[in-house]
Formats: structure tokens, C-alpha cells, sequence
């Protein structure tokens, strides 16, 4: 799949599956622009993009800061002239019950960078990729479909939102030829757990290891697996498809 002469924006993309994400359409032949919170983070992907392709634009910015979230767009066109492709993939995991003092703090933490941000760099982003007949791509999960677990309450919802975020903007930009999926991926090994604070440093191979038990293949996927699936979905062979939501989970759904 090339994408020479493509402009592509990942969010999120200093680790894991972003980071996999800009490297791979870097590797593809796109111009890529990639967004973080994280400037070491960055720069180290952003040397690996070098090493692929071609040097990205680097942004530093918090998707879930309205404020910032609404210069990464222009910043990106106003580099490379153009945006055929958004890939919203920033996203936290925030836990507390329904019953916990702190829950609208944690609803509203997963809310802002899980949906909200997509909603407005979606909504920023339309007119640019009507111009180009562009397209775009959210990363969900299978905590839309599946609780996967207690006090998830937060995160599931806002993957749920995602989703039907994605079929309705499917809907809205039909008629001007731009695509609107979703990639739903079950346990992807990254580091978005301890970057979360729901695991100590150095404890990651045991929640793995627990991770391949609820998947009905035994395994969890690597970032790059997922990014291949973004790929195909932001690509010419994936022209028919919109308003979808694909799932890439190992089976997870299954059990």
C-alpha cells in the first residue's frame, strides 16, 4: 500500500500503536505529521519516521486541551499544503466506580481525550479532507462492545461514543467522498498502562500474560498489527468501506 504524495496526521503517536502507525505510512511514503504530549517520546519517533521515510512534522500538543487541540490541524496543512489523512488514535484509560466522589473528574478526563478531541479535530479537519477526498480513522476498542472489567465504566463509554461517533460522521461527509471508520483493537501490548498509572513499572509481562487468557486465540496483538489494519482501512483498497467498525481483538469478543 503506497502512499506517496499523502499527507497523514496520527495523534497519540508517540508510543505504541500510533508510534507504529507514523512509522508505517512514513515507511509507506506519506508526509506525516505526529502528535504527542511527550517530547522525548516524540523525537525518539520521530527519528525512527526519519529512518523509515521521511522527516515528520512534530507536534507537541494534549488533544483533550481545546485550546492546543485547535492548532494541530492548521499547523499540519499549513506545513504540507494538504491532509489526506486523520488517524485519531490519542487515548487514556481512567478508572473509578459509579459510586466513587471522583467519578464525573475521571467521566469527563476519558470524555475529553477519548471522544471529544476526535469530535473537534474531526470537525477542523472536515474541509481539508473534502479537498482532497481524504479520509479518516479512529481507533476504538472492544470496551465499546464488551465491559471488560470493574470500574471501566469511564472508558467503556467513551468508546462506545467513538463508535457511533464514527458512523454518524460517516453518514455527514458521504456525500463529499470522505470515509470515516474505526479500527476496535482487544489487548494490544503498549506501554498505556503504566503510562495510565494502572500498573507499576516493571510489572507489564504479568498483565500480559493475562491478557492472552481472555482472548479466544491465546495471544494480544503488537502495535503493528493494528497499524496495518489502519493502513489498509486508509486505503484505496479499503474505498468501499465506511462506517465501519473493525474489530482486531485476537477473539477477545468471543469469551
Amino acid at each position: 500500500m503506497s502512499f506517496s504524495g499523502k499527507v497523514v496526521l496520527v495523534t497519540g503517536a508517540s508510543s505504541g500503536i500510533g508510534a507504529a502507525t507514523a512509522i508505517l505510512f512514513s515507511k509507506e511514503g506519506a508526509s506525516v505529521a505526529i502528535v504527542g504530549r511527550n517530547e522525548t517520546k516524540l523525537s525518539n519517533i520521530a527519528q525512527k519516521c526519519t529512518q523509515a521515510g521521511a522527516k515528520p512534522l512534530v507536534i507537541r500538543a494534549d488533544v483533550a486541551n481545546e485550546k492546543e487541540a485547535s492548532t494541530i490541524i492548521k499547523k499540519t496543512v499549513d506545513h504540507f499544503g494538504k491532509l489526506d489523512v486523520l488517524v485519531n488514535n490519542a487515548g487514556i484509560v481512567k478508572k473509578a466506580s459509579v459510586a466513587d466522589p471522583n467519578i464525573l473528574k475521571v467521566f469527563d478526563e476519558n470524555i475529553n481525550t477519548n471522544l471529544r478531541s476526535i469530535v473537534q479535530l474531526t470537525s477542523l479537519a472536515a474541509p481539508f479532507l473534502v479537498a482532497t477526498k481524504g479520509n479518516i480513522v479512529n481507533v476504538s476498542s472492544v470496551a465499546s462492545t464488551k465491559v471488560i472489567g470493574e470500574n471501566y465504566m469511564s472508558y467503556c463509554v467513551s468508546k462506545v461514543g467513538v463508535d457511533h461517533f464514527t458512523r454518524c460522521a460517516a453518514l455527514d461527509l458521504a456525500a463529499s467522498g470522505v470515509r470515516v471508520n474505526s479500527v476496535n483493537p482487544g489487548p494490544v501490548k503498549t506501554d498505556i498502562a503504566e503510562n495510565c498509572g494502572l500498573a507499576p513499572a516493571g510489572t507489564g509481562d504479568i498483565a500480559w500474560e493475562y491478557a492472552k487468557a481472555v482472548t479466544a486465540l491465546n495471544r494480544y496483538a503488537e502495535p503493528e498489527e493494528i497499524a496495518d489494519v489502519i493502513a489498509f482501512l486508509a486505503s484505496d483498497k479499503a474505498k468501499s468501506v465506511t462506517g465501519s467498525i473493525y474489530v482486531a481483538d485476537n477473539g477477545q469478543l468471543l469469551k
